[in-house]
């Protein structure tokens, strides 16, 4: 088995290819090729859970399985730590022994960000160029990287709780994207007022984005929130907005903001457009207008991990990077 590090796994998915990886699997999953057990976590004291994402790939020329063990701890960015943390384990579909363990926290911002940058560049219209990050954390900063590799972005506006943050953000991403004028600030209603994509990348209980804000032809990926009593989202963003998904069965049971509306009598699962892999094999339809607002939830998916990890894993093995351990 080999074990990879954060830093080997930034090396060997560099976004580019995480969103070539993840377009191709999201079209796997919708089209029956993998086995998906909705994630679980236990609470480990206060806050904090251990949350188990276990699944199995099972397309013929993709086959492979592993299970991601992921801490999470909201309270760690005040230690300078990422909030989920853990490790990925890819095991061989053929033998059943464990091939590779690598981290799971940037494995899993990785490809998160990346599914947004596939279903904004499914979604989004193509001469969308102003850019809001509801956020200023470790998923805003792979958002920007992802946005920024499916459009041609000018204008960026970062918007959070503390304006401060949100201008040291702006001030390291300045760093790496000197082409596009950077803003920060602590109102969301003026940051998204002539945006073309939003993304919501916070750790919110209750929406910190309200539908009637959002300008005509707007796409926004709903990111941050991942468990029922989470939302960044209003319910007339949910009741106005033509919404795509990752996976059906977990957007029932995990997407706070629709399983309420839902439970309420307000909305009917038959409302949601499609899951994004129907729309890039081309058997859904996605925008239809440019005047459309478009919104992709993202719940996020054991199949991202496994093909994420596998293609870390092939790259790794062709470069004779990682350390080999005995187990």
């Amino acid at each position: 088995m080999i074990v990879l590090t954060s830093e080997d796994v930034a090396k060997l998915l560099p976004m580019p290819v995480a969103i070539e990886v993840i377009d191709a699997t999201m079209k796997l999953v919708s089209d029956g090729g993998a086995e998906l057990p909705l994630r679980s976590a236990i609470p480990v004291g206060g806050i904090n859970k251990l949350g188990i994402m276990p699944g199995a790939i099972t397309a013929p020329d993709a086959s492979c399985f592993g299970v991601k063990l992921l801490s999470l701890f909201p309270d760690n960015p005040k230690r300078g730590l990422s909030s989920h943390l853990g490790a990925f384990v890819l095991f061989d579909a053929e033998t059943g022994q464990a091939r590779a363990m690598m981290d799971a926290s940037l494995l899993t911002a990785l490809r998160t960000a990346a599914a947004s940058g596939v279903a904004t560049r499914a979604l989004a219209r193509q001469d969308a160029s102003a850019l809001t990050l509801v956020g200023y954390g470790e998923q805003a900063e792979h958002h920007l990287d992802a946005i920024c590799a499916v459009r041609d972005i000018k204008t960026v506006q970062v918007a959070g709780r503390d304006a401060a943050k949100a201008a040291a953000f702006c001030a390291t991403a300045k760093t790496h994207y000197p082409q596009i004028e950077f803003a920060a600030g602590a109102d969301v209603h003026s940051a998204v007022a002539q945006a073309d994509i939003v993304c919501t990348v916070t750790a919110s209980a209750t929406p910190v984005l309200h539908h009637a804000w959002l300008p005509e032809g707007c796409h926004v990926n709903v990111v941050g929130s991942s468990i029922p009593t989470m939302r960044e989202v209003d319910d007339d963003f949910v009741l106005n907005t033509p919404i795509w998904v990752d996976y059906l069965p977990s957007t029932r049971v995990q997407a706070g903001e629709i399983v309420d509306l839902i439970a309420d009598g307000r909305f009917t699962e038959d409302r949601i457009m499609a899951e994004i892999g129907k729309v890039l094999a081309g058997e859904a339809t996605g925008r239809t207008s440019e005047e459309q607002q478009t919104a992709y939830r993202s719940l996020g998916v054991a199949a991202q991990d496994l093909m994420a990890a596998k293609a870390v894993v092939e790259a790794a093995t062709a470069q004779g990077i990682g350390q080999a351990v005995q187990l």
